[in-house]
Parts: C-alpha cells; structure tokens; sequence
C-alpha cells in the first residue's frame, strides 16, 4: 500500500512537471515562435494569453514586441565637396514578422549586428552623395549680420536636399533591406555631426580669423569716431576760450578807462589828490617790479627812495 502510494505521488509530481512544462504564458509586450529540434513548428504567435506545447520536444523563442533602439558607432564619412566628418546615428525599429526574423538572425543580438550593416552603409552612401551643407542644414536660412549689416563668416550656400531629406532617404533605402528580416525600422536621425579632429582645427583658425577681423575693424571705427569727437571738442574749447579771453579784455580795458577817469578827475582837482595819484602809482609799480629777491640802486633823489625814506 505504502509503494502505491509513493508511486502515485511520483507519477503525479512528474504529470506537474509535464504541464508546468507544455504551458506558456505571451504577454502583451511579446511574440513567441516555437522550435522543435530548432525547427518552427507553425505560425508565431502575438496575440497575448496561455498556450500549449509539447514538453521537452519543442521550444518557446520569445522576441519583443515594443519599439527597440539601434545607436551607431561614431563613423568617420567623407561628403561629396571631400571633407571628413564623424557621424553619431539613432534608429528605432520593431519585428513585424517574428517567424521570419527567426529564420534570418534568429535572436536579437543577430538583429542589432545586422542593422550595424543596413544602416551604416546606407548612411555612408547617402552622405557620400551630398555636400557637407546639405547635412548639418535643413533649410534656407538667413545669414547672421553684425551690427553693421554685414553677413558674419562666409556667405550661406544654398540648400536643396537638407539633413531631414537625407535621413528620410536613409530610412526608406534601409527598409528596403530591412524587409526581408522581419523587422521595420520606425526612424532613422543623426545624433551628432562634427568634423575631424584636423579639420575642426581648420575651422576653428578661420573662426578666430574672421572674429579678429570683425574686432580690428570696430577698433579701427572706434578710433576714427574718437579722433572725431576729439577734433570737435577741441575745436569748440579753442573757440570757448577765445571768446572768454575777448570778453574779459573787454572788460579789463572798460575798468583800465573806467579807473583813469576817475584817476584824472581826482588828479585836476587838489595838490593832495595828485600826491594820492602819484603815491599809488609809485606804489603799484614797486608791486609790478619788486619782489623779496630783488636788488636794486637808488639815487637819493629818487622820488621812490623818498617815498620808502619816508615810510622808514
């Protein structure tokens, strides 16, 4: 009784084991293809839900219905005008037909290495047909002034395909390919442009070239506006000034007439007056002549020395 039992439970235990194993559950984010012995037995499946399988015989291979992203190596591409470039590329892509992506790369991993090909040959072939404007620009865009109207740099050419043109060229040729493999690829853009390191320095000279230009040429306006303003001021200043030495010598001369009148009228009306007259001249000629370092003879009959005589 006891064997019985053990072998029930034995034979039980192993019937779980062989339904845990010929069941399956697909999510909503998945899509299964089943393999026995590596073959596909049958269509994939999409739709989510619980489905059957044949235990230890056959397989669930299980690929990601969700958008997934492809990112290139930078890849350094010569443009049609023969100027090397480095190019960073993104993509997205989604298999569409899983049993036909199985047969061809089998996982994922096989998928990415793939598109590495796809993409990155069409993308050299594309950017190897254009000039290097066509690919940084998308469209016609007005130049940059500066502040004196004049385009900065050199002058814009003009664009016929652009950068979003390409990438749209790129993608289409791409999924051409792409077809055969099961999966679609969703979009394609460039992630990054620049040049190579020798021609970056390049550029970067004639930035520096162009940017020493535009400031010598303000410094040189700059300095011609200065002189002017200076010219003008000093002009104006000499002209101030010579009507403010006109006015006052006007004026001194009408005090000098203006002081002689009344030095004549007070001189013709007493002797004491004119000896007044007389002592003040003498006395500004002495402030005119002398000074505390001054030497000077006298005669006794002096009419100075008699004055200072007096005042002693």
């Amino acid at each position: 009784m006891r064997r019985k039992q053990i072998l029930i439970s034995i034979v039980a235990f192993i019937g779980l084991i062989c339904l845990l194993l010929s069941t399956y559950t697909v999510r909503e984010y998945e899509q299964v293809v089943v393999t026995q012995f590596g073959r596909p037995i049958g269509n994939a499946i999409t739709k989510p839900g619980m489905y059957f399988k044949l235990p230890f015989l056959q397989t669930t291979n299980v690929f990601e219905k969700r958008f997934m992203e492809w990112v290139g190596d930078p890849n350094q591409l010569p443009t049609k005008d023969k100027k090397f470039i480095f190019a960073e590329t993104y993509a997205r892509w989604q298999i569409t037909d899983p049993l036909q992506f199985f047969k061809r790369l089998t996982n994922e991993r096989g998928a990415q290495s793939r598109l590495d090909d796809i993409l990155d040959g069409e993308t050299r072939n594309v950017v190897a047909k254009h000039n290097i404007e066509e690919l940084v620009r998308s469209t016609n865009r007005k130049p940059e002034l500066d502040s004196i109207g004049e385009v900065l740099g050199d002058s814009l050419a003009r664009v016929f395909v652009g950068r979003d043109k390409m990438q749209e060229m790129i993608l289409a040729s791409a999924n051409k390919q792409a077809k055969e493999l099961g999966i679609k690829i969703l979009d394609f853009r460039f992630k990054r442009i620049n040049y190579v390191k020798e021609v970056q320095e390049q550029v970067y000279e004639r930035m520096k070239s162009e940017r020493y230009n535009v400031a010598d040429k303000f410094r040189s306006e700059g300095q011609g506006e200065a002189s002017r303003i200076n010219g003008e001021k000093d002009r104006e200043l000499k002209n101030i000034q010579s009507a403010a030495f006109k006015q006052a010598e006007q004026i001194k001369g009408k005090a000098d007439a203006t002081a002689a009148e009344i030095y004549a009228s007070a001189y013709n009306k007493s002797p004491q007056a004119k000896n007044l007259y007389s002592f003040l001249k003498s006395m500004e000629t002495l402030e005119k002549t002398f000074s505390d370092k001054t030497s000077v003879v006298l005669s006794t009959n002096s009419e100075i020395y008699q004055y200072l005589k007096k005042s002693n």
